[in-house]
């Protein structure tokens, strides 16, 4: 179980630096609207490539961000009977959730991405707007988001495996979000 867990704490390094990397996108998002703001306001000057870096970068936060967002424990769960659960109910409802939910999809998301984006690379694709970017940055935060969660999602099962067996500790508690 060792070489599982040391996979498990290489992924949760491997998250913390994506999502490292997601806030700087976010902050350069940021900076760039605000920019785009005061020269297409200001100077009454625009450039799509301005305007589409944008959406590049907000890509990017989130396919880089979900993987420690799962690391974490903050995603999104329906909340049912998940907070009423005690002791280790909710490690068996997260196990649940991430084998026959999460890796499943992850891992078809990733396959069908992965070829989308291995064709923009090979074409060379442009944007159609005048003064567009090449498409493939944005498209490859899609198979690396999903691959990348797929394998946070492994790095869970070991996790809650280990935490079941006795082997580690786990934070169990839940704490449901204010509506």
């Amino acid at each position: 179980m060792s070489a599982f867990l040391k996979f498990a704490l290489a992924m949760d390094w491997i998250s913390a630096q994506l999502g490292k990397l997601a806030a700087w996108a976010v902050l350069a998002a940021s900076l760039i609207s605000a920019g785009n703001a005061f020269v297409r306001y200001g100077l009454d000057f625009s450039s799509n490539a301005w305007l589409e870096i944008q959406w590049y970068l907000f890509a990017a936060t989130v396919m880089l961000g979900a993987p420690l967002v799962l690391k974490l424990n903050e995603h999104v769960r329906v909340d049912i009977i998940y907070g009423k659960l005690k002791r280790h109910g909710p490690v068996y409802v997260d196990l649940f959730g991430l084998i026959f939910f999460l890796l499943p999809v992850m891992g078809l998301l990733f396959w069908l991405t992965l070829p989308f984006f291995l064709g923009m690379l090979r074409s060379g694709e442009m944007s159609g707007n005048i003064g567009g970017l090449i498409r493939w940055p944005a498209a490859l935060m899609m198979p690396v988001g999903f691959g990348a969660v797929f394998l946070q999602g492994v790095a869970e099962v070991i996790k809650r495996i280990a935490y079941l067996r006795g082997l580690i500790e786990m934070d169990t508690h839940y704490e449901k979000p204010v509506q």
